[in-house]
């Protein structure tokens, strides 16, 4: 998330972008979020103004820039008597509400949960509550339309490419960048930025054969989903006895998602997977609240990411800083290693991490990304745009286009094109998955493999069985060699 939106910010002011991503864009951490644009209500009580300030701020930015993936949401908080006290719950709320400027979104209110339909689902001595607002995100699209938004203005997108060396030579970078299938290209440039994410110290390190100064720890985060559990469309955020939080929210329309937990790690190991522990820790924190028994059979879905955060000798992984630190190793070629940070900060981190570069760059634009849309995100109202798509392909099933609408907004007219029936889609794969979008997430948003499309660039994977998933992959690649014969 961090390195796209900084290779957007860049390419907006004017400088030559080369991002290298070695895997998939979103392929750890920045999809494996619990989903939220907020500003981190449980972190006020780590004395973390500032930074929930600038989230909160944030929220208000994001929402204007790309309503097709974000969107306000209303959070429950039912009071636990054996918890946090009532009134610190209220200041905690007052100061959420007034410490950023809020334009589009409720404030928060007292509730009565009995005979209220957010307790229904409820333990019946969860009688009073709170509830105030923040925001969902799509976040592996995110970084998708940063990444689509950094090409537009001339960056150039490499995926399934690792730095494998840098060094110094005559006042600029020599890169050496690797992909895949072991090819190689060398990249000249006036400076790097190391958003590497869990592995920016491995990649300084390695790559760049230097000590890192910073340090990071290493926390997984682990989520589950399962099929609905309540109706409407609040969310939950639950108290438990560790002092940790925990949210239900709704998922995909007919699911729940419920994270997250905080483990920390010595060092990572291949990709991130919930344990077995994680799991009984959700479904347990969860059953504390929720009336109806979650069971494992229930689990439709679990993924877990690794949070790289900047360590500030904090014990308790709940407690460490989400905030972040940009380290400048200044001379005649700057190299800026970032570590930290929150997803909802990506905007103003990118912001942050210009300024530093700027006495390098001395032609540099302004500050220009709290204003301009995400690709698909320049309209006002969605239920306007979904009204005018309706319209538009009567034939269309009005669910199915709502849930297209959700991930490429005002885009979705370019990729339906002339199509005006089911049969002009293509091939089904399940899940509301058709050619028709895929072909466009292999050309416009660098989707090579299966995984890349119903896991990061849709959530198609809920409902598709593995024969369906086998033949799309089957058909990605007959794609992907036709494009390279021609």
């Amino acid at each position: 998330m961090n390195g796209t939106g900084i290779a957007r910010d860049a390419a907006g002011r004017g400088l030559k972008v080369v991002l290298a991503e070695r895997g998939d864009l979103a392929g750890a951490t920045s999809a494996a979020a619990t989903k939220l644009i907020h500003g981190g209500l449980r972190y006020l009580e780590q004395y973390e103004f500032r930074l929930v300030r600038e989230a909160l701020g944030e929220r208000e930015v994001l929402l204007k820039l790309a309503p097709h993936i974000i969107w306000p949401l209303r959070f429950v908080l039912p009071h636990h008597p054996g918890l946090r006290p009532a009134w610190m719950i209220r200041i905690g709320l007052f100061l959420y509400d007034h410490l950023a400027r809020r334009v589009s979104l409720p404030g928060s209110v007292g509730l009565k949960l009995t005979g209220d339909p957010r307790g229904a689902p409820l333990k019946p001595e969860f009688r009073r509550g709170f509830e105030y607002s923040d925001g969902w995100v799509d976040d592996a699209r995110l970084v998708a339309l940063n990444a689509m938004s950094a090409q537009e203005l001339g960056a150039e997108i490499l995926t399934r490419t690792a730095v494998t060396a840098a060094r110094r030579e005559n006042g600029q970078w020599q890169a050496t960048l690797t992909d895949a299938g072991g090819n190689t290209r060398q990249v000249a440039a006036r400076g790097i930025v190391n958003a590497a994410g869990p592995w920016v110290r491995d990649t300084l390190i390695g790559a760049f054969g230097q000590q890192p100064k910073n340090g990071i720890r290493l926390i997984k985060g682990s989520h589950i989903v399962t099929r609905r559990l309540f109706e409407g469309e609040h969310c939950y955020i639950f108290q438990n006895a560790d002092g940790r939080v925990l949210f239900a929210i709704p998922y995909e329309q007919d699911f729940t998602l419920i994270g997250t937990t905080d483990v920390a790690l010595d060092h990572l190991d291949g990709a991130a997977h919930i344990s077995e522990a994680e799991t009984d820790y959700l479904i347990a924190a969860a059953g504390e609240y929720f009336k109806a028994p979650i069971t494992r059979d229930m689990i439709v879905w679990s993924f877990a990411g690794v949070r790289p955060l900047y360590d500030d000798g904090e014990n308790d992984p709940s407690a460490i800083t989400r905030d972040y630190v940009l380290d400048l190793e200044g001379g005649a070629a700057p190299l800026l290693s970032v570590y930290g940070g929150k997803l909802t900060t990506y905007r103003r981190l990118a912001e942050h991490a210009m300024e530093k570069l700027q006495p390098f760059y001395p032609k540099l634009g302004p500050g220009w990304t709290h204003g301009k849309p995400l690709p698909g995100g320049d309209f006002t109202s969605f239920e306007a745009l979904l009204a005018d798509l309706l319209a538009r392909y009567p034939q269309l099933d009005a669910a199915w286009l709502r849930r297209l609408a959700r991930r490429h907004g005002s885009h979705l007219p370019a990729l339906l094109g002339d199509a005006k029936t089911i049969a002009d889609l293509g091939e089904d794969f399940g899940g509301g998955l058709y050619a028709i979008e895929v072909d466009w997430l292999m050309r416009r948003e660098w989707a090579l493999d299966a995984d890349d499309v119903l896991w990061r660039r849709t959530k198609c994977g809920l409902r598709v069985t593995a024969a369906q998933r086998e033949r799309l992959a089957a058909w990605m690649a007959d794609r992907a060699s036709e494009g390279a014969r021609r």
